[in-house]
């Protein structure tokens, strides 16, 4: 097959050091959907690690190779690193609510360490791991950045105490002198956000007019094309050991309301929701729908709690010591919206996931 160029980018500007052999995990994903089309692209060997069943549609019509397996089950873990160069573990539970909460902290923490040891025992010389933004702390004035001490209180939910846990595990492989690299994405967006991830929804939302108000709260908005260069360049130049915010512009959520009704025509939402207004129709959503009617509920509590306190944070070390770069989330923004209308999720064609495992 001929090796396009990826959806995510344009055209990504870091050298790439050789051809090499890597797996991806979460390649069915967001993230890594668009990391392994871009590995693919640029003539590297990748295989993709995919459960049984999972649909392969981020990396359909690509010569990326399916191997089937299972971050929970070590065997097929090493069968899939063999030979291998390098590792990007991208999968997560990436969901703020679950019939089965125990099961996320074992995908998240469990399946990490299956990964990562796997990748430690096959003498894999370049390891990445993917964290998330939600594992840096938030200080009471200024950005948050990599030395920022975490809150604990600030780790609300099963999605975000997994993570953090699994990023202590994978900190401590790297101290013991594994050549492992931590990235903590802030939130992405562009295409192929299959599921989608809770950012990719709130775009969703907005466009099925689902969204009457909005918080003030804010995050951290950037390119998924950023990430996936973040990804490659932190395997490249990365420290082993150190982690890198994968981010861009910290932009209120007001604002990304407000760029969404300017290129669709859409209106924005005007009233701004009272946060304990929305934290107690959270959890009486939760209660009726998650424990009751046992399906996902409309308003997460956990996404909720966390909004309280808007997630801005730095990503100057990445940038400076990575070459991250930095595209308009504008463009980011138009790319999730024709992404979602161009494979039909807008007008419901497309039954959309109530898992939003990647």
């Amino acid at each position: 097959l001929e090796r396009p160029k990826s959806s995510a980018s344009a055209s990504f500007s870091s050298g790439w050091i050789h051809q090499m052999k890597v797996l991806v995990t979460g390649a069915t994903g967001f993230i890594g959907g668009n990391l392994a089309r871009e590995l693919w692209r640029r003539g590297d060997d990748v295989r993709a690690l995919v459960r049984p069943g999972s649909s392969r549609l981020t990396i359909e019509d690509t010569g990326i190779i399916p191997v089937e397996g299972d971050i929970l089950d070590r065997d097929s873990v090493d069968r899939a690193v063999q030979g291998c160069e390098a590792v990007f573990h991208v999968a997560a539970a990436y969901i703020f609510w679950s019939r089965d909460p125990p099961g996320v902290s074992r995908t998240n923490v469990e399946g990490t360490l299956n990964v990562l040891e796997a990748a430690r025992q096959a003498g894999v010389s370049h390891t990445v791991y993917t964290s998330t933004v939600g594992t840096v702390g938030l200080p009471k004035e200024g950005l948050g950045n990599e030395t920022t001490p975490l809150d604990p209180k600030s780790l609300h939910g099963h999605y975000k105490r997994s993570k953090f846990e699994a990023e202590q595990e994978a900190l401590a492989l790297a101290a013991a002198g594994m050549p492992l690299v931590v990235v903590n994405p802030t939130a992405p967006v562009g295409p192929w956000d299959v599921k989608p991830t809770p950012t990719g929804k709130m775009v969703l939302d907005f466009l099925r007019r689902k969204i009457p108000a909005y918080l003030k709260t804010g995050m951290n908005l950037v390119d998924v094309a950023d990430v996936v260069e973040g990804h490659i360049l932190a395997l490249e130049k990365g420290k082993p050991g150190e982690r890198y915010i994968l981010g861009n512009r910290n932009v209120s959520l007001k604002e990304i309301f407000d760029i969404l009704s300017s290129m669709t025509g859409l209106p924005a939402p005007r009233i701004r929701a009272p946060y304990w207004l929305v934290v107690g129709v959270g959890y009486a959503d939760r209660f009726v729908e998650g424990t009751l009617l046992r399906r996902e509920p409309a308003i997460p509590v956990e996404g909720v709690l966390a909004s309280k306190t808007p997630v801005y944070v730095s990503c100057e070390k990445a940038v400076r010591e990575l070459g991250q770069p930095q595209r308009p989330i504008e463009g980011a923004l138009k790319q999730a919206v024709d992404w979602f209308t161009d494979h039909g999720y807008v007008d419901g064609k497309q039954q959309l996931s109530r898992s939003n495992t990647v």
